[in-house]
């Protein structure tokens, strides 16, 4: 039996693999094609009566450590100096106006037909509004090279903004400016935090000599988000930040403190710790749509009392995202559809408190609009020509 789990297990892997190198050619987004195999996979279980455990508790575990790799391959593959201001601000933009918007529109559309109250609505409204990194980067391998940056900055920030306010709404029985003052005082301590564990976490990269160096980084990078969440702290920040100081390290060399830790020497391992951080975010990216799509069950995906409601919220997704790519002067054709819904959706819906769950959105509707978003963006890739980078 044990044998048997570790074949299919590589099997799976190494089918994902595949996925993953023929997703640029076939431009078929392979979140699509995982969580296919996943969906077969249970069905193949059904019909040979194999009976497994529950996993649906790894899911929240996989989905929050996949989060942390995806962020922080993400940070680390951007530049940043002052010919990437204007860039960042379009992303930031990018990221947030069409989030509010499309919040506020769903969960008036929540109050109106369900009568939930605003607060609840937001809650609910969230995940939907949240571009999943997950997808989009490895998604837009094609595209030149400020798109491409274009799209790891937007959806970097989405999840980074998305998991702030969801959090902000779900953890607060009211709004009001207490609530506000507390939330500004967690950002200013995981800044504070940030700043200090990544010197820290730079200190150690530079100094540890035993041939084992990049696991211990990455798993103390994984516990300090893990307690950050635990008070109520912005962890993602703390990714944000500590991958954009040890990738941009060319940049710091005109501080004189940074010569303390040997930044020539110090890029080297950088470079190793990047590549770790690149195959350790599609191993358990794989492993988490697939486990998701094992998880799936067929009449969630046919949902025809969810279905329109899908159909709404990808609608409002796509005419948001044209706006505000207008408004920014960004290419629509290349960019208009790179905006798929995905592993962070799933998390926020799995993190909603019983007590705050409304009935219009359950995991039906969750399925639909990951899928549609996603189908969409393969569209979208496949009309649109390969472009040389710029």
């Amino acid at each position: 039996m044990t044998t048997t789990i570790i074949i299919t297990f590589c099997v799976l892997l190494l089918i994902a693999y595949v996925f993953d190198l023929t997703s640029s050619k076939t431009k078929i987004p392979s979140v699509i094609l995982l969580l296919l195999l996943g969906w077969s996979v249970r069905q193949l279980t059904v019909l040979l009566d194999i009976h497994l455990p529950d996993f649906s508790p790894i899911l929240p575990v996989l989905g929050t450590v996949g989060l942390i790799l995806i962020v922080l391959e993400g940070s680390l593959e951007l530049e940043l100096n002052k010919s990437k201001l204007g860039l960042i601000k379009k992303s930031f933009l990018g990221a947030l106006i069409p989030m509010i918007a499309l919040a506020f529109l769903l969960a008036f559309a929540f109050m109106h037909f369900g009568h939930f109250g605003l607060k609840v609505s937001l809650t609910n409204a969230i995940p939907f509004c949240v571009i999943s990194s997950a997808i989009a980067i490895p998604s837009v391998r094609n595209l030149s090279s400020e798109n491409k940056e274009f799209v790891i900055y937007e959806s970097s920030l989405s999840d980074i903004i998305g998991v702030l306010i969801f959090n902000f709404l779900a953890l607060n029985e009211t709004i009001d400016l207490f609530s506000f003052g507390n939330f500004a005082l967690q950002l200013i301590i995981i800044t504070v935090i940030s700043f200090i564990a990544t010197i820290g976490l730079s200190f150690l990269l530079s100094k540890i000599e035993h041939h084992i160096k990049f696991v211990p980084i990455i798993l103390l990078v994984v516990l300090i988000y893990a307690v950050s969440k635990i008070y109520h702290l912005p962890g993602l920040i703390f990714i944000l930040i500590f991958g954009l100081s040890i990738g941009n390290l060319d940049e710091l060399k005109r501080f004189k403190w940074i010569e303390k830790f040997k930044p020539d020497e110090l890029n080297n391992e950088v470079n190793k710790f990047k590549e770790l951080t690149i195959e350790g975010a599609f191993l358990v990216r794989a492993l988490f749509f697939l486990l998701f799509g094992f998880l799936i069950e067929t009449s969630e995906v046919l949902n025809s009392e969810t279905f329109i409601w899908a159909l709404g919220i990808v609608f409002f997704i796509f005419a948001f995202r044209f706006i505000q790519l207008k408004f920014s002067k960004l290419s629509v054709q290349s960019l208009m559809f790179v905006a798929p819904r995905g592993l962070i959706t799933i998390l926020l819906f799995l993190s909603i408190e019983p007590s705050q769950t409304i009935s219009l959105v359950n995991k039906s509707l969750i399925i639909q609009v990951i899928i549609l978003s996603a189908l969409l963006m393969m569209i979208g890739l496949m009309v649109n020509k390969p472009q040389k980078n710029s």
